[in-house]
């Protein structure tokens, strides 16, 4: 597997590049997510065996770039804003077709998964309610306790085939009202993907919200992998 830093449109990319891949995975990070990112793609192939690429690309305002809409402080001072779009537009139009040119995404032959861990958990499902573009989404401790997510959720029909959902078995018991109300909307979650005929699997992890994120991501995109036909 090569590694590799790069910019692309301005932002810092790290991109893991083996021979002959069968897939693209795509991770929005930040600072702390690149720090365990090589234990997270070295778990990736311990639990496939199967060739792919993975590119993650730095978010700089974690509050902002991820979240599909306005929102109040949950924890601290900073609200949260509506950057969603913005970043889903850079993976599309631009991320995707430098990946192309360069050869390292092949549409006719790859398949491209998209995932994130907690605020990028909850990008990765939201942009699968936007495009047809990903073949499965990897919502690892996503932050489905969003302001209004879940009845967003209720009212559409994801575009992708299969999503992976996960959570810490402790994170429902956070001090935050707000945020403890995580298992309950990933329950719903759950529910709703059921009931819409996608496959889709909830799995518990031991800990916090804190605990291995990069295992987490780890198990997420490759229990996708492993449904790929």
């Amino acid at each position: 597997m090569k590694k590799e830093a790069i910019q692309i449109a301005g932002r810092n990319c790290t991109i893991y590049k083996a021979d002959k891949p069968e897939c693209l995975l795509i991770q929005p990070v930040d600072d702390h997510d690149l720090e365990v990112l090589d234990n997270e793609v070295a778990t990736i192939m311990s639990l496939t065996g199967k060739p792919f690429s993975l590119i993650a690309f730095e978010v700089q305002d974690w509050q902002n770039d991820l979240t599909p809409w306005a929102a109040p402080p949950v924890f601290g001072k900073i609200p949260f804003g509506e950057g969603a779009e913005s970043t889903l537009s850079f993976v599309r139009d631009v991320l995707m077709p430098e990946l192309q040119r360069n050869g390292i995404y092949d549409a006719d032959t790859m398949k491209c998964l998209l995932g994130g861990y907690s605020l990028a958990g909850l990008f990765a499902l939201w942009s699968c309610y936007q495009m047809p573009f990903f073949d499965g989404i990897a919502a690892v401790s996503p932050s489905v306790w969003y302001p209004d997510w879940i009845g967003y959720a209720e009212s559409r029909k994801p575009l992708a085939s299969q999503v992976y959902l996960s959570l810490g078995d402790k994170e429902e018991k956070a001090r935050n009202p707000v945020m403890a109300q995580v298992g309950n909307c990933i329950r719903r979650q759950y529910e709703l993907l059921s009931s819409q005929g996608l496959k889709v699997i909830l799995e518990w992890n031991p800990g916090n919200h804190f605990q291995h994120p990069d295992v987490r991501t780890a198990k997420g995109f490759a229990w996708l992998m492993s449904q790929l036909q």
